[in-house]
């Protein structure tokens, strides 16, 4: 059975793994006041489309804060993923939280616990986001539990 199926021991649930490539739209929202953005402080708007073994399209916002040191930076996002994740077909949200220092990138992208629908009630999992050469890659490990 290939890593990117359900895969059974002895009827322990095991970890899955799901991969491909996604594309990202992100609009600039106008900041809510002048002391966001005296404070660096940009909001933005995701809309992305999934490929792979995860076919859907995800909504969310972000927010970010710049510094006076080039290369450092932080961001938080919150996003809803719709679609089908190896033919099981619901909803969840991903919780972002990233930092840039001096441009070394750490992320941190989660399934917010409880947020599945559908056949994805009870997901829980961490995604990795890579990009190389302007083309964005996912690595999604995650749990689900038993088909009734």
């Amino acid at each position: 059975m290939g890593r990117s199926q359900r895969q059974r021991k002895k009827g322990v649930v095991m970890t899955m793994h799901a991969s491909g490539t996604f594309e990202v739209k992100l609009n600039v929202q106008k900041a809510d006041n002048t002391a966001a953005e005296s404070a660096k402080l940009g909001r933005m708007s995701i809309e992305k489309q999934f490929h792979g073994d995860l076919e859907g399209t995800s909504a969310g916002e972000m927010l970010s804060v710049g510094t006076e040191v080039k290369g450092s930076a932080g961001y938080v996002a919150m996003e809803r993923v719709s679609g089908t994740l190896h033919g099981r077909v619901g909803t969840f949200a991903l919780q972002h939280s990233g930092t840039m220092t001096r441009g070394e990138p750490q992320l941190s992208v989660t399934v917010v616990p409880d947020s599945g629908t559908g056949d994805l009630v009870g997901i829980v999992g961490k995604m990795a986001i890579k990009i190389v050469e302007k083309k964005h890659f996912y690595e999604f490990d995650y749990i689900l539990p038993e088909t009734p």
